[in-house]
């Protein structure tokens, strides 16, 4: 699924390099009940494992983007827009069946709200 915030104009803009700032330098340990595993941050080309702390490259080329690795396969992906003022939050989640997965996805998607709107 997908969350995203707009945010209009040059305060908007800061807004939300300001978010992607905050969340690379303090990237959250759970999400919705899930712990976060790994946190990977493509502009610096960095994967921490956020149990032993061990940072290691991604190999990847740079690109505004950070991925956590939750539990189950469970992920979380953030994102500026690059055509509109967003910030994109894509997630995935897999469940036990159809409605245990949309549960799991609402909570990931409540959740992901709620922690943005407490950096608004």
């Amino acid at each position: 699924d997908i969350q995203s915030i707009t945010l209009k104009g040059i305060e908007g803009l800061a807004k939300i390099q300001e978010i992607l700032e905050t969340l690379r330098k303090d990237p959250p340990t759970k999400i919705a009940g899930y712990q976060v595993l790994r946190a990977r941050d493509y502009k610096v080309d960095t994967i921490k494992d956020m149990v032993t702390g061990e940072i290691t490259s991604t190999n990847l080329p740079a690109s505004n983007v950070l991925y956590y690795d939750l539990p189950d396969n469970a992920w979380v992906c953030v994102r500026p827009s690059g055509t509109e003022p967003k910030v994109k939050f894509y997630y995935g989640v897999i469940g036990t069946s159809l409605e245990d997965a949309e549960k799991k996805s609402a909570e990931v998607g409540k959740e992901i709200l709620a922690m943005i709107d407490k950096m608004l």
